[in-house]
């Protein structure tokens, strides 16, 4: 998520669960080829496992980008085909790629080859009036890619903001369990709409995992018990308070280094969701630099 899910946010959520795999924003392919690839691949060793998500049509170019974030050290290369935002269509990227099965069979089929950790692609479960099912499992069945997660609406091309593709077309979470009763060897993981825990394991009994997007930066301390609940994994108790305070010395060596405060305090603003006083936090970050 372009703007929210930085290396920043991601070391953060690290401090809520250790075992939850984090993918980065979407960064296109030009951006790596044409910059140095540090600009946008940086990030903190303790964000493991951490996928590098990749925007791009061009198979030669997806490959060389895919090479790069393993050699960074990145577990896992995503493939971005389901974001509807005008931007990224001007590019050829995105949820358009979706009527473009065969190219992007290509562009999966190059990153394999290019790289040995895993490649996942991440689609919606169809565009504009091509919504039917099987336009759907046409798409995912051609591109060869047993390693699907699937934001289970499909998005408007034109009409709709990208806020508005996130809530206006309905959810259709039936879609996705049926392709993975279809496809049982494939790891099919679920996105869209899930709001908290409870929600996530329901979700796993017919799924082989859960992503979770904007309810992860807007109430973050759902993460919180996620290695304990997901994983099973006994934990130290933590509090928000703690968590903040774990996080602040991080924050002053980023600002040291020349980071604005704003990218910062952003990751923090949903920490006390919920609680008594979260308003006058929120205020108290958003007027207040880090001292």
């Amino acid at each position: 998520m372009l703007e929210l899910t930085d290396r920043h946010y991601r070391y953060f959520a690290r401090l809520l669960t250790k075992r939850t795999l984090l993918y980065t924003e979407m960064v296109t392919t030009g951006a790596i080829l044409h910059n140095k690839p540090e600009k946008f691949l940086e990030y903190n060793e303790v964000e493991h496992p951490v996928a590098l998500q990749l925007a791009g049509c061009n198979p030669k170019d997806l490959a060389q980008c895919a090479k790069i974030g393993e050699d960074f050290g990145y577990d896992e290369i995503n493939l971005n085909c389901g974001c509807p935002s005008e931007r990224v269509q001007s590019g050829s990227f995105g949820a358009c790629l979706m009527r473009e099965a065969n190219l992007v069979a290509e562009c999966v089929a190059a990153m394999q080859s290019a790289v040995k950790i895993p490649v996942s692609v991440k689609t919606r479960i169809g565009i504009d009036k091509d919504d039917s099912w099987e336009f759907f499992l046409n798409f995912v069945e051609k591109i060869n890619c047993k390693y699907i997660i699937v934001h289970a609406r499909k998005a408007w091309l034109k009409g709709l903001s990208p806020k508005e593709n996130r809530t206006v077309p309905p959810l259709n979470y039936e879609t996705v369990f049926k392709l993975k009763e279809m496809h049982s060897d494939w790891k099919i993981v679920l996105n869209g709409g899930v709001k908290n825990l409870d929600e996530a394991k329901a979700i796993l009994k017919k799924a082989d995992g859960v992503m979770i997007g904007r309810a992860a930066c807007e109430t973050p301390w759902i993460l919180a018990n996620a290695d304990s609940e997901i994983y099973g994994e006994k934990l130290d108790a933590k509090s928000r308070d703690e968590i903040l305070e774990k996080f602040l010395p991080y924050a002053k060596l980023q600002i040291e280094k020349g980071v604005p405060p704003s990218f910062l305090r952003k990751p923090l603003m949903g920490l006390f969701h919920g609680m008594p006083g979260a308003k006058k936090y929120r205020e108290s970050i958003s007027t207040l630099s880090f001292r």
